[in-house]
């Protein structure tokens, strides 16, 4: 029989470990801006950061609760809503991949990808703007910790 009609890699998973592997591999992207890994695993990542990064761009409170939901994390969702989204200049294409070496053990064709556009983090490194939100949660809470609690009057 033919293979005729289906989309995507299979890489030797199963689904949600496929997903957990493109979500990985996406989050990397987003924190140090171009990673190194296979041929194979760039191509199909890039199907779906393409989309992701076309949702952040469009804006919208929507539009970040499905980014969030696609990374799977809060803290990379806002840093790509807020500030790699915004300093994308193009419409489309937002991603470059390179092919590199054949990895020593296997001889596994490896690629970088980029994002093509420079990105900055406003002179913070990516874990800091990653934890930005975190850190914004932690005061919120601790100030709702510190208010003192009601006397009870007789």
């Amino acid at each position: 029989m033919h293979r005729h009609g289906y989309k995507g890699r299979k890489f030797g998973r199963e689904r949600d470990q496929r997903q957990a592997l493109i979500q990985g591999l996406m989050r990397a992207l987003i924190e140090h801006q171009e990673i190194e890994t296979t041929l194979a695993k760039a191509k199909e990542m890039r199907r779906f950061t393409e989309k992701v990064i076309t949702l952040a761009r469009k804006g919208g409170l929507a539009n970040r609760r499905l980014v969030i939901s696609r990374l799977g994390s809060i803290e990379y969702g806002n840093a790509l809503v807020d500030v790699i989204a915004p300093q994308i200049k193009r419409d489309s294409g937002y991603l470059r991949i390179t092919r590199t070496t054949l990895r020593r053990g296997d001889s596994a064709e490896m690629a970088r990808i980029a994002f093509v556009d420079e990105i900055k983090f406003d002179e913070k490194p990516a874990k800091e703007v990653k934890l930005a939100g975190a850190k914004i949660e932690k005061k919120a809470s601790a100030e709702k910790a510190e208010k003192p609690a009601k006397k009870e009057t007789k």
